[in-house]
């Protein structure tokens, strides 16, 4: 059932990682297939040591009416996707509430320091348990290992994209990621990005 609407106005939204993996990209397809219903939307997007794997944080605020400002409000996210898990409790201490929800990738990417034996990294149960606290709704799929199935880890946003259609609020599904998909790649990606996309939506209705 297609969706109709916004729940509110501005509606909050924000993709982060790390950099490699594909947040910017995400952030910009989403957008688009927000576009493509009528949505006005801003994006503001904020990078660490993004060539170092550092932190990448996109806010999409989609409006039916106005034009916000691109940063998000502190305590004012309504849906974040963590393509990094440990970057969705970084996300919420900062902009969450009792109303978030949350979508996170499972596979982690070590920074440095935790490569070189420095710092410690928490356990996925540890962040499940802390996501859950800070959330109203949490979801985590293994996007990065179905992606490795697929031949292409990269393809991991595609599949976080796919899972947040069919589970955030806003009215996007499969047509509108076809059609911008359809535009920004060429033909010969299509069917893979398609696949993958339906991989994520699969992988949150089960």
């Amino acid at each position: 059932m297609r969706k109709k609407g916004l729940p509110k106005d501005p509606y909050n939204i924000i993709i982060t990682g790390v950099g490699g993996q594909g947040n910017v990209m995400a952030s910009r397809v989403v957008s688009r297939m927000l576009i493509c219903r009528g949505y006005s939307i801003t994006i503001g997007e904020t990078f660490g040591a993004s060539q170092r794997g550092g932190s990448v944080m996109s806010h999409i605020r989609v409006s039916g009416k106005w034009t916000w400002s691109p940063q998000i409000p502190k305590g004012r996210v309504d849906f974040v996707a963590a393509i990094e898990p440990i970057e969705a409790i970084r996300i919420l201490t900062t902009y969450g509430n009792e109303e978030t929800k949350v979508l996170a990738n499972t596979r982690p990417a070590y920074p440095g320091g935790v490569i070189a034996g420095e710092l410690d990294y928490p356990t996925q149960e540890e962040i499940k348990t802390t996501v859950k606290k800070l959330s109203s709704a949490s979801w985590f799929i293994d996007a990065t290992d179905e992606a490795v199935k697929m031949g292409s880890p990269i393809l991991g946003n595609i599949i976080m994209i796919g899972a947040l259609s069919h589970l955030c609020e806003l009215p996007m599904d499969r047509k509108d990621f076809e059609a911008v998909i359809s535009e920004t790649l060429p033909a010969d990606k299509v069917e893979v990005n398609m696949k993958a996309f339906d991989i994520g939506s699969t992988l949150v209705k089960a």
